[in-house]
């Protein structure tokens, strides 16, 4: 009799799961703590971090735009301050790169720029005719802006004098996206419903063109399209693909991910910090879709090396410079802000804004064998080099079926354990009384009531993958053993008849993926030859 002291008593047959993943990079992005901003109605149709300290986000909802301090000491969910001068749905918020100025567009075809400390509405950009979805800021460049709307034109903006001096023909479709080149300001990529990215070069407009220096199909409506820091790869979203693509090599396509199961809505470019168990920092790229689903994608590695559900479809994504906030905006008006600890040497006195002076903390008093206090330590302290942590062993409270097997008294366990009707539990005391030579000698000792109740079980869960193996040959012997009682009641026979039927059905089903799997395979082995 083997394992007959190890209680509770556990099923073997329970699959093993997969390892969490615990590497270094998956840590770091756990180590996120998530903030939920809620109650501002509307989707989150964008999010862009200020490029200055203390890299405060401004967030276009509804016919809003507000910004919040992620680093505000008490209250960094709640907004700084709100524009509400949008006449209608506004988006597409975007910095420009001294963190002075701010632009968005709007439903009307309008493009508003603010003074980023005032909030003052400075200029109004027309000439669109359609939403205005894109308006961005070159990397450098402080006068002029670019922008799409749904008329599938692209416009190149002189901010100071409000005039449009280029207008960029070649979508046919809505334009909802676009990105600057990070390495030269002439350079920036629009992204359309036509399954098409462009790549503009500002130098052309001078001799009097406006078509584009190359065009890339993604093959699908282009939601979001981002240059990755390098400036010769760029990043496409449309269905449910993100793919890399070669701009320096003509357009090539380098890899295409299809890790989300519904179109991925927004895609941007986050900065590892030095503490995420990298040498140096490296990028990564973030996708969010409306699946729920946030994705970090190592492009160097091409590979997805985290991934994190959440309870409403994703529409937008941003990370901060100092690679200290992430900020998913969803389709039903909340923020889930993640943001990591900062590491402090010296904790800020609540004093020393108001009286100009703190109190500097006492050092921690250090404990030695040679003191009383020593012995008389906390659970929560945590051991030192050298030392060794005895563990109290956990009383472990033991359920009816444990407590009558300790007893051995089988049959009662077997009989109380079926009447919880928990699959595991009842898979692991027959699992027991097998070890034991008992299980076969309980069933024959059943009355009706407790037999009626045993093949309810077997109908129930014997052609379950996870318990087949098992509970097949048991009911096989189950029914050998009790021959003469099922035949002489009719409630037996009935439960007889149902469990006939329920492994009828799964003969039926596994014939039939039999056959489809006759049906896949050639495919299969033809595809892999090609």
């Amino acid at each position: 009799m083997a394992d007959l002291q190890t209680f509770p008593t556990k099923p073997r047959l329970k699959p093993t799961s997969k390892q969490p993943n615990r590497s270094p990079e998956s840590k770091y992005w756990k180590s996120f703590k998530t903030h939920q901003i809620s109650g501002l109605v509307s989707s989150i149709t964008s999010i862009n971090f200020s490029p200055l300290s203390p890299h405060h986000f401004a967030a276009t909802y509804g016919a809003s735009l507000s910004f919040f301090n992620p680093h505000h000491p008490f209250t960094p969910t709640e907004p700084l301050s709100t524009i509400h001068s949008f006449k209608d749905t506004s988006f597409s918020a975007s910095f420009r790169s001294d963190g002075k100025l701010l632009a968005a567009g709007c439903q009307s075809g309008t493009i508003h720029v603010f003074e980023a400390k005032t909030r003052n509405n400075l200029r109004q950009l027309k000439g669109h005719t359609r939403p205005v979805r894109l308006v961005q800021y070159p990397r450098n460049d402080l006068l002029h802006l670019f922008s799409a709307s749904d008329d599938s034109i692209v416009k190149y903006w002189d901010v100071a004098t409000e005039t449009s001096l280029n207008n960029l023909m070649g979508h046919k479709d809505y334009v909802r996206s676009g990105s600057p080149s990070p390495v030269d300001d002439n350079l920036f990529v629009t992204g359309s419903y036509d399954h098409t990215v462009r790549v503009w070069d500002i130098r052309g407009f001078a001799s009097g063109s406006n078509s584009s220096a190359m065009v890339i199909n993604h093959g699908k409506p282009v939601e979001d399209v981002q240059y990755l820091p390098s400036g010769g790869l760029i990043a496409t979203a449309g269905g449910n693909v993100v793919k890399i693509w070669d701009v320096i090599g003509g357009g090539r396509c380098l890899y295409t991910l299809e890790t989300h199961n519904k179109t991925v809505t927004s895609i941007c470019v986050g900065k590892m910090g030095k503490d995420s168990g990298d040498e140096s920092d490296q990028y990564r790229l973030l996708s969010v879709s409306l699946d729920g689903y946030f994705k970090v994608f190592d492009y160097s590695k091409l590979k997805v090396t985290f991934s994190m559900r959440f309870p409403a479809p994703l529409l937008s994504v941003g990370f901060s410079p100092d690679c200290s906030t992430r900020v998913i905006g969803t389709s039903n008006g909340i923020i889930y802000m993640g943001k990591r600890k900062e590491k402090i040497d010296e904790k800020p006195s609540i004093d020393q804004g108001f009286l100009g002076f703190q109190y500097r903390d006492e050092p921690k008093r250090v404990l030695k064998p040679s003191s009383f206090r020593y012995f008389h330590r906390g659970q929560s302290e945590k051991p030192k080099g050298g030392e060794y942590l005895i563990l109290k062993p956990k009383k472990v409270k033991l359920a009816e079926h444990d407590k009558l097997l300790k007893k051995f008294r089988h049959k009662d366990a077997f009989v109380a354990v079926l009447q919880r009707k928990n699959p595991e539990n009842v898979v692991a005391v027959m699992e027991e009384l097998i070890a034991r030579k008992k299980l076969f000698k309980c069933v024959s000792n059943l009355d009706v009531g407790e037999l009626e109740m045993l093949l309810g079980f077997l109908q129930k869960y014997t052609t379950l993958p996870r318990y087949a193996g098992l509970l097949m040959p048991f009911a096989s012997k189950v029914i050998q053993m009790q021959a003469e009682e099922l035949r002489s009641n009719d409630k037996l026979k009935s439960q007889i008849r149902n469990l006939k039927r329920s492994i009828q059905e799964e003969l039926r089903i596994q014939q039939s993926l039999l056959e489809i799997q006759g049906i896949i395979s050639p495919l299969m082995r033809i595809a892999g030859r090609r």
